[in-house]
């Protein structure tokens, strides 16, 4: 059905929303277009994954569609890499855990101690490094 191209198109572009903004967004814009351009728009909302509106504002903020795409791209990297990295937080945790109930129930330091807390700090500052990257990206 004609209809349903249209559909698939919203729904993936519903998947990344705008954030809110405090206060809410005071302006609007209203664009009028071709039934060709139309299509056009959707077809690369639905590549990028984004909503009609947001690839209209990105790609002119970002001084075009492709440019806008790059930056899309470059965030969701970021963000892949920081699910990892909180996935090797997450395991040297349990490491953490491990090594604390050994050393309660010893009562003597564990020789693994100082190697999980230098991997504990090496994570936070990939973390760190990830976010400052992350929130460059958003600019």
């Amino acid at each position: 059905m004609a209809g349903e191209g249209v559909q698939d198109a919203t729904s993936a572009a519903r998947q990344k929303r705008r954030r809110r903004v405090e206060g809410g967004r005071q302006h609007r814009h209203v664009v009028r277009v071709t039934p060709e351009e139309e299509g056009q728009l959707l077809a690369l909302a639905l590549r990028y994954r984004v909503s009609v509106p947001k690839l209209l504002i990105d790609s002119a903020l970002a001084g075009g569609a492709a440019n806008a795409a790059a930056n899309a791209s470059v965030r969701d990297e970021l963000l892949t890499e920081l699910f990892k990295a909180y996935r090797v937080l997450a395991g040297i945790a349990n490491n953490v855990n491990q090594i604390a109930r050994a050393t309660n129930a010893t009562g003597e330091a564990q020789a693994e101690m100082s190697a999980t807390l230098a991997a504990v700090r090496r994570t936070a500052e990939r973390i760190d490094g990830l976010i400052d990257q992350l929130a460059e990206a958003l600019r």
